[in-house]
């Protein structure tokens, strides 16, 4: 609901994610609740917003994950407790994706998934860039340890409200980030 609120209120992008994406980022087009298909079967991946947003002259497909105080989802580990062959051509398929040789079990599967999203979204409408920001309504920034884990993953390091560039296998590159939102009345 807070996503929402937060997205009308700003008519455009909301402030802590224009923060993260830069200066000159404008809103093109956002829908609630997008749902993105995966390979291996099993349901589809459910960015909270999908948006398609300009930063100077490129275009960039945005996947956002909002979070108050739930927490990002079974770990790989549980995640793949009992595998289906599908979970694991998924898994190797995110991999892949995302340019990654191991995933560790301790990584939240639903950042991976999410990113992923806004990969595919962006290879499909052909944008210059992918992002996958977590909106963060959270005052004390729950869960970023979990966040931050996973940035690790391409060898980089963050912080709440900063923006991280990874290159993917692809050559297009990848915006990582954690905005800090407030809650709007």
């Amino acid at each position: 609901m807070e996503t929402a609120r937060s997205w009308e209120v700003a008519q455009g992008l909301p402030p802590e994610i224009a923060a993260v994406l830069g200066p000159e980022a404008e809103l093109l087009l956002a829908i609630p609740e997008y749902k993105v298909a995966l390979p291996g079967g099993g349901r589809q991946t459910q960015c909270d917003v999908f948006a398609l947003v300009r930063i100077g002259g490129d275009t960039c497909a945005v996947s956002i994950e909002a979070k108050v105080a739930e927490p990002f989802g079974p770990t790989v580990g549980q995640w793949m407790a009992d595998a289906s062959a599908g979970k694991a051509r998924r898994l190797a398929f995110l991999a892949a994706l995302l340019g990654l040789s191991d995933i560790p079990r301790d990584i939240r599967y639903q950042l991976l998934h999410r990113t992923a999203a806004a990969v595919l979204e962006a290879e499909r409408f052909k944008t210059d860039s992918a992002a996958m920001i977590v909106q963060s309504f959270s005052p004390d920034a729950r869960w970023f340890p979990d966040y931050h884990r996973f940035v690790q993953l391409f060898g980089k390091t963050t912080e709440p409200d900063r923006r991280v560039d990874v290159a993917l296998p692809s050559g297009r590159p990848l915006i990582l980030g954690w905005a800090c939102a407030e809650v709007v009345g």
